[in-house]
């Protein structure tokens, strides 16, 4: 696939994976927006950046997603690529008396749930793209959960049957590709509660 001169969205992008992915491909001469919660955050990562713009989002929020929708529509006329990338993470063991249901919860909701429904609402838009994709940012944890991160790797694991659900029906009605990354631990502030900086001391991004 030709990733140059297109139009990529890539959610959780103020910070860590996400900053990364938004500063590399913007180098190769494609318009990036980046998405979060904290508009802040969002100028401050953008103004390092050359093309790139920010949409503040919470992408558990419904009326967010529809603005951040309209806004493409209008402000770009399409999207090329969709980069799922913001998370959630609740460091704690299963056996101690720490909530996990509401922690199990709001993993679901930005880990899951809430990339079903931006795809969803983004696929018109893609389906009108000469070559779309769709990309997750998934992690290993999916595979080999941990007893520190319990409910989040369960979230990732459903995360992964749903990319792989999705990929085999674009390819059946759409040319749209389905791409997922599954990074393993990495020293970002996102990883900082659970030893990123320590296995990978110097090197946050």
């Amino acid at each position: 696939m030709n990733i140059t001169n297109k139009i990529i969205l890539v959610t959780g992008g103020g910070s860590g994976i996400g900053f990364e992915i938004a500063k590399l491909l913007s180098q190769k001469g494609n318009k990036v927006i980046i998405t979060g919660r904290t508009a802040s955050k969002l100028q401050k990562a953008a103004a390092q950046l050359t093309n790139v713009d920010f949409i503040a989002t919470d992408i558990n929020s419904e009326a967010d997603i529809d603005n951040l929708i309209d806004k493409i529509n209008k402000e770009y006329g399409g999207l090329d690529v969709l980069i799922n990338n913001a998370g959630h993470a609740s460091v704690y063991h299963l056996d101690e008396a720490l909530d996990a249901y509401h922690k199990a919860t709001a993993e679901i909701h930005t880990n899951y749930l809430s990339v079903i429904r931006l795809t969803e609402k983004l696929l018109p838009l893609l389906k009108a793209s000469k070559e779309a994709a769709i990309i997750t940012v998934s992690s290993i944890v999916a595979f080999v959960p941990g007893i520190n991160l319990p409910t989040y790797a369960a979230s990732k694991a459903a995360l992964h049957s749903y990319t792989q659900a999705l990929r085999f029906t674009l390819a059946k009605s759409s040319g749209i590709k389905v791409f997922e990354l599954m990074p393993p631990l990495v020293n970002t502030e996102f990883s900082t509660e659970i030893g990123g900086a320590f296995y990978f001391p110097g090197n946050q991004q």
